[in-house]
């Protein structure tokens, strides 16, 4: 955004230079008619720039991109880090010269029968680009195939295709991208969050382990994968010994979280010392079921999620989450929407573009919780 303002501005600079240096030559003359003449010869030349300067401009700010059809497929609206996603993504696109009448985002109801068929619709109604958050990973050779034949360049978002898939569009140098967060950084910073407490505040059984529960999202999800893997990675790697008592699949769904954990207290009781959860909407879950089994996080049991979620940076502002870890949504909404516009200013991209997360514990969620509202 601001290397476009700094393009308006010059382009205004310009043309009014233009006109102002045309100007001072008009007093050259003695003939009126050759006054008139040079005024009109003047006036003539000043408009030409003056025009360019105001194509510029609107290059600056996106050209014909108010007449270009966006087609967006998110897996399932009911999520709750996808719901920041998506606003942001149509914010920041008609920000960007977009028409809201043009962007198109449906609901994929996280089932990929539904999705495929939507992209089928797209391509039929001939969008411009498509921006796709695929229900599941797997599928994005077959996605990719379609679209490519159809001539759409496409950005993926929030669900990485695998190595093999984006090597693919590197070989082929098609207009396809992805733009996301390393899923393992998030999963190492959850890690470091219960690292960081030492040893002997984790280890309420003093077994001399870090014994825990993983609530894992979509297994077809790869950055699921990842932070199962990489939290407890990051133990390891501190020098913790760790033991999994319990690993379940709560899809991404409080509510799923929620049954999960109580079923793990149930079994396992105070042996549980960290509860991991691979996003934050079933560590709002776990913390529900931690709460009512009379369990408290910080005195006697630790959970960490992944997103950031308002209500769940609150929590732990209020120390009843031990922390969370900052997925992006504007950086990342905002980043495919950039990425879009240049595949149709014949820009193009590069083919896997990443963006940070940010760990949150007790000494910086109030300032991610200032950034989020």
């Amino acid at each position: 955004m601001f290397k476009k303002v700094i393009a308006i501005m010059t382009a205004s600079i310009l043309a009014a230079s233009m006109l102002v240096g045309c100007g001072g030559s008009t007093g050259a003359s003695s003939s009126a008619p050759a006054e008139e003449a040079a005024e009109e010869t003047v006036e003539e030349e000043a408009e030409a720039p003056a025009e360019d300067a105001g194509d510029a401009a609107a290059e600056a700010v996106g050209g014909d991109l108010a007449d270009k059809k966006v087609g967006v497929c998110i897996y399932q609206f009911a999520d709750n880090f996808m719901t920041l996603f998506r606003g942001e993504l149509e914010r920041y696109l008609i920000e960007q010269g977009f028409a809201k009448e043009n962007i198109t985002i449906v609901d994929g109801a996280n089932d990929q029968a539904t999705q495929s068929g939507q992209i089928d619709n797209f391509i039929a109604d001939g969008v411009d680009v498509l921006i796709i958050n695929l229900v599941n990973s797997s599928s994005a050779a077959t996605v990719t195939d379609k679209v490519v034949a159809a001539g759409i360049p496409l950005v993926y978002i929030n669900r990485e295709p695998d190595a093999d898939e984006q090597q693919r569009w590197t070989d082929n140098n098609w207009d396809v991208c992805y733009v996301g967060c390393d899923a393992r950084q998030s999963g190492t910073f959850q890690g470091e969050i219960i690292a960081d407490l030492g040893l002997d505040a984790v280890d309420f059984n003093k077994n001399g382990k870090i014994d825990y529960i993983m609530i894992e999202g979509d297994p077809e999800n790869i950055d699921a994968a990842y932070r199962t893997e990489f939290s407890v990675k990051a133990l390891t790697d501190a020098g913790f010994e760790v033991n999994c008592l319990d690993d379940q699949v709560g899809m991404w769904d409080q509510v799923k979280g929620a049954e999960l954990v109580a079923n793990s207290l149930s079994q396992y009781g105070n042996d549980i010392e960290v509860v991991f959860c691979n996003n934050d909407a079933m560590a709002l879950g776990a913390l529900q079921s931690i709460q009512s089994a009379g369990r408290t996080v910080g005195t006697d049991i630790y959970l960490v999620g992944v997103d950031a979620l308002t209500e769940v940076v609150e929590k732990v502002i209020a120390g009843e989450i031990t922390g969370t870890v900052f997925n992006n949504h504007f950086a990342q909404a905002d980043g495919a929407a950039d990425a879009a516009i240049n595949y149709l200013n014949g820009a193009g991209n590069e083919h896997n573009i990443q963006c940070d997360y940010t760990k949150v514990t007790a000494e910086n969620a109030q300032e991610i919780l200032d950034s989020l509202q």
